[in-house]
C-alpha cells in the first residue's frame, strides 16, 4: 500500500484508510463484534495503517472494537477518532458539547477503549457554535502537551474556523464529505487546506454506497440505516441520480475496474495530501476498495470525467435538517 502525508506536519499514513463506522452503526445493524475485528486486522494485513472512529458511532461500541482490533498493532497503525456530540435516545437527538471539561473527559474515555496511551488524530466531530473554535483548539493543544494526543483536527468545519483553530493549535487534517457526488468541498476548502498545509480526509467518498452500483431507485432501507432519512436517497433521487453510476460503469469498464475504484482513484488524483476512507463490512469490497490505490486515472481521464459530470444534475440534499444545522459554514 502507498503511503501519503495528511498535511505539512508530518503525519503519514495508508492512501487509502478504512472508515470503521459502518461496522457498528450508520447503515443498519452492527456486525458481530469478532467479524468486525477480523475485517480490521485483514486491512492491517493488507497495508492500511490508517483507521477512523468516534465515540458517537455505536455510540462507543466502534471504538472498543477497534482497540480491541488495533492492539496487537498499536505502533503501526493511526487511529482517528472525535470529540463534540452529547448524546439522547436516538440520531434524531444527537446534540453538540466541545466544552472544554468535556473534550477533556471524551479524551480520557476514548484512550481507555481504543486501549492506547494516545490518540493520533483527534477530530472535533461537529463544530459547536456554543463554545469558541480558540477554546476548542487551546484544549487541545493541552492535551498534546500532556501527550494524550499527537494530532489536531476538524470535522465539517468551514474556512474561517479552520483559520481561527489553525492560529491556535496547528490543524493536521480535515474531515468532511467529498465525492464524485459531493464537490463543495473544491470552492473553498480545498484552496484553503492547501495554503495551510492541512490534509484532507474525505469520508463518505463511495456516496455512502451510492457510487458502487450496488444500490438501485428499488433498494429498501431498514429503519437503523441513516440512508432512510437522507433526501438523496430516496426513490426519486437515486432514480434521477443514477446518470452518475452509470458514467462510473463506462469508465471502469475501459479501465478494467469497478466504479467504486474509479471514485477512489478520482479522490486520489485530485491532490496528494487527500486520503479517503472508505468503510465495508465485507472483506471483497474490502480488497476492491484497496484496489483503488493502484489505478491511474491520466489528465485525458479526468477531462473526460469532469466533462461527463457537469452535464449531470444531482438531485437530493445530502442531509436531513436536523444534520445539515450542524455543518459549520
Amino acid at each position: 500500500m502507498q503511503k501519503r502525508k495528511l498535511g505539512s506536519l508530518g503525519l503519514e499514513v495508508s492512501a487509502i484508510g478504512l472508515g470503521c463506522m459502518g461496522l457498528s452503526s450508520g447503515y443498519g445493524p452492527a456486525a458481530d463484534t469478532q467479524d468486525a475485528v477480523k475485517l480490521i486486522r485483514t486491512a492491517v494485513a493488507r497495508g492500511v495503517t490508517f483507521f477512523d472512529t468516534a465515540e458517537a458511532y455505536g455510540p462507543y461500541k466502534n471504538e472498543e472494537v477497534v482497540g480491541e482490533a488495533l492492539a496487537p498493532f498499536r505502533d503501526q497503525v493511526v487511529i482517528a477518532t472525535k470529540f463534540g456530540h452529547a448524546f439522547g435516545r436516538d440520531i434524531r437527538e444527537l446534540g453538540l458539547d466541545s466544552r472544554p471539561e468535556h473534550i477533556r473527559q471524551v479524551a480520557e474515555a476514548s484512550l481507555k477503549r481504543l486501549r492506547t496511551d494516545r490518540i493520533d488524530l483527534f477530530y472535533q466531530h461537529r463544530v459547536d457554535p456554543a463554545v469558541p473554535i480558540e477554546d476548542v483548539a487551546g484544549t487541545v493543544k493541552d492535551l498534546i502537551r500532556q501527550g494524550k494526543v499527537t494530532h489536531f483536527g476538524l470535522s465539517e468545519a468551514g474556512v474561517q474556523t479552520i483559520r481561527r483553530a489553525h492560529a491556535v493549535q496547528p490543524v493536521t487534517a480535515l474531515q468532511s464529505e467529498y465525492s464524485l457526488w459531493w464537490r463543495e468541498p473544491e470552492h473553498e476548502i480545498l484552496p484553503t487546506l492547501e495554503e495551510l498545509g492541512i490534509g484532507f480526509v474525505p469520508f463518505s467518498p463511495l456516496g455512502k454506497g451510492f457510487l458502487t452500483g450496488a444500490i438501485s431507485a428499488d433498494t429498501r432501507f431498514g429503519s437503523t440505516d441513516m440512508r432512510s432519512i437522507v433526501p438523496r436517497f430516496t426513490p426519486e433521487a437515486r432514480k434521477a441520480n443514477q446518470a452518475l453510476v452509470d458514467l462510473l460503469g463506462q469508465i471502469a469498464a475501459r479501465k478494467q475496474a469497478t466504479p467504486a475504484q474509479i471514485a477512489l482513484a478520482w479522490l486520489l488524483a485530485q491532490k496528494p495530501w487527500i486520503v479517503p476512507i472508505p468503510g465495508t463490512t465485507k472483506s471483497h469490497r474490502l480488497e476492491e476498495n484497496l484496489g483503488a490505490a493502484d489505478i491511474e486515472l491520466t489528465s485525458a481521464d479526468l477531462r473526460d470525467i469532469g466533462a461527463a459530470l457537469s452535464k449531470i444534475i444531482l438531485q437530493g440534499e445530502r442531509y436531513p435538517p436536523f444534520l445539515a444545522a450542524m455543518v459549520d459554514r
